[in-house]
């Protein structure tokens, strides 16, 4: 682990979300879809940090909700949104908690993107990389180090 890294092996189980100033910023073919430091950010063993972003910082004219619903054993029941910029439509790209668990109270209605989709991810002005495996949602940058949930053969970690 390299100075100034967060170990993902460090963090909780189970997950807890913890308030960040960190600076968020999701751009998509020129628009910016989001720009907050009023982010929260969800952290569980294994895992690169998911934010979830306050809904007043967000470019609410691109989203559109989505039928598909799952349930996280931690925040409970999670609805899916779509990102429209212009003819594009990138569904489930973005989901929230209405009503989460009592732990989970302070990111209700704060909304999570996943990284993969959009051009441009940026946390304190450094690109993410996604979490590796298309499900979760996590982001990582320079200051998480891994192995993170997701690569082959973590299934069951």
């Amino acid at each position: 682990m390299g100075e100034g890294q967060e170990s993902v092996w460090d963090y909780p189980r189970p997950a807890i979300a913890e308030p960040t100033d960190r600076h968020i910023v999701i751009r998509h073919r020129g628009v910016t879809l989001a720009d907050t430091r009023g982010a929260w950010r969800t952290l569980e063993t294994s895992h690169p940090p998911t934010y979830y972003l306050p809904p007043q910082d967000i470019a609410s004219a691109h989203l559109q909700p989505n039928p598909q619903r799952s349930l996280c054993e931690w925040k409970g029941q999670a609805r899916y949104w779509d990102v429209v910029i212009g003819d594009e439509r990138i569904e489930a790209a973005a989901w929230s908690y209405a009503d989460p668990t009592a732990a989970f109270a302070p990111i209700a209605d704060f909304l999570a993107f996943y990284p993969e989709p959009f051009d441009e991810c940026l946390v304190d002005g450094e690109q993410v990389t996604p979490q590796p495996g298309g499900f979760y949602g996590g982001w990582i940058t320079s200051r998480e180090a891994g192995p993170f949930k997701g690569i082959p053969g973590s299934r069951f970690w």
